[in-house]
């Protein structure tokens, strides 16, 4: 059901679970990173997993127990942990009055497809349609977070995603060859939203595949 917040069911519970997975996180980073720092002043015995995670903060990695905890990613450590600090700020965000941002920053989840899924319920439930033959539509708009001062009436603005080997024209509305030495240009924020298989506009639409790192 949707709350006085303005933020209804099928969004709650992915946001809830985004959060409980950033907590085990922090807990095991602070609980590691606790433990480390007893073993070298010598109030604990060094483990094979102390050991571990001291040579991977030298070697500027994410340790194993933390990886392991997290999201995709194949960022160094400092690079990663500045990444992480993103995302708890935007989970800060969301959960200051529990209402859905403007713009959401898709790749700032554990598992973006688990957001898209609740867009899909979310509209299927509010239309009383089909769960079963819900399908995504995507629109590139022309425009850039900062340009949204409110969330839409269904669906979900979202920004965060890049391209390799092309980039998108906002001029034209459509993909174009990437310029020098641009490897991986930003894409304006994108209008996801959900409507049955039925009523799906397939022409002169190209499914773009997407991937959660570089790998």
């Amino acid at each position: 059901s949707t709350g006085s917040s303005g933020i209804n069911a099928e969004y709650g519970v992915c946001v809830l679970t985004k959060c409980v997975r950033m907590n085990m996180l922090t807990s095991e980073i602070r609980r590691s990173l606790k433990e480390l720092d007893l073993g070298l002043k010598g109030e604990l015995t060094i483990s094979n997993e102390m050991e571990s995670t001291m040579n991977s903060v030298f070697l500027d990695r994410v340790p194993g127990n933390w990886s392991a905890r997290a999201y995709p990613s194949v960022l160094p450590l400092g690079a990663w942990f500045a990444d992480l600090l993103l995302r708890i700020k935007e989970l800060e965000g969301w959960t200051t009055d529990f209402a859905l941002p403007n713009v959401v920053w898709l790749a700032g989840f554990f598992n973006p497809q688990s957001f898209l899924t609740a867009i899909e319920q979310s509209t299927a439930r509010k239309n009383e349609w089909p769960l079963d033959r819900m399908v995504l539509s995507v629109d590139v708009t022309k425009k850039w977070k900062e340009d949204f001062n409110s969330p839409p009436r269904e669906g979900s603005y979202v920004h965060g995603l890049f391209m390799e080997g092309a980039r998108w024209d906002s001029q034209s509305g459509m993909i174009a060859d990437s310029r020098l030495k641009e490897l991986t240009p930003a894409c304006p924020v994108m209008f996801v939203k959900a409507c049955t298989v039925d009523r799906q506009e397939t022409k002169n639409m190209y499914e773009c595949p997407v991937y959660k790192t570089k790998e």
